[in-house]
């Protein structure tokens, strides 16, 4: 595991652009890794462990019950897999629509629980990628953070895969700006995640609270 290369690799990025990286976590990406991946994790610090699957995530919970980690649902969610995943991750990042949402919260209220989550927007209106559209993230922002068993910290996306830094950096800045313009709707939108393994140090410099790694840090997934 190549965290210390890539923390190196965060602080300097931090440094470029005033910011303290200490304001920057790490959840680490286990998709497609096996449970020794999470316990590696954990045993070198990183607590937030990132799965894009339900189904892999519970597995991987059910295999290590006590784990001290905080598990994240970073993948598109389907509104039929939203009872299996409220009160089992401890942040969902992909909420982009209003009928996912509105699944979430009867799904929280029944469990008399709060469901903390981010809502998703395609910056880059891709149209392979979920995620709100940026015109339509206002309306969606203020429904999620309306829901009583629903607490939104903050707004997800995810950068074309493209070797063009300028469009990188654009879709980054872009929440970012989001982000700015749609604190005053809602409690502080504190949390930024976006910045993966082939463009984190884009992010830090663009503001990104949340880094989702994965194959910088555990190399790449075995077939």
């Amino acid at each position: 595991m190549h965290l210390g290369a890539v923390q190196g690799r965060i602080a300097r990025a931090a440094e470029r652009v005033g910011r303290d990286p200490a304001q920057i976590g790490v959840v680490a990406v286990t998709k497609g890794h096996p449970l020794a991946a999470v316990r590696e994790a954990a045993a070198q610090g990183l607590l937030d462990i990132g799965e894009n699957r339900v189904q892999e995530a519970l597995e991987k919970q059910a295999a290590w019950p006590d784990a001290p980690v905080r598990w994240h649902l970073i993948g598109h969610l389907q509104r039929n897999k939203a009872k299996q995943a409220v009160g089992r991750f401890a942040l969902i990042h992909s909420v982009d629509s209003v009928r996912l949402a509105d699944e979430l919260e009867k799904v929280a209220a029944g469990q008399g629980a709060v469901q903390e989550v981010l809502v998703q927007v395609n910056v880059a209106r891709e149209p392979q990628k979920s995620g709100v559209l940026p015109q339509d993230a206002e309306a969606l922002v203020a429904h999620v953070a309306g829901q009583p068993h629903l607490r939104l910290t903050g707004l997800m996306t995810m950068a074309p895969l493209t070797d063009d830094e300028v469009v990188i950096r654009g879709t980054f800045r872009g929440l970012r700006g989001l982000r700015d313009r749609l604190t005053s709707l809602t409690s502080p939108l504190t949390v930024l995640s976006m910045g993966m393994s082939s463009d984190f140090e884009i992010a830090v410099e663009e503001g990104a609270t949340l880094l989702r790694l994965g194959t910088v840090l555990f190399g790449e997934r075995q077939p």
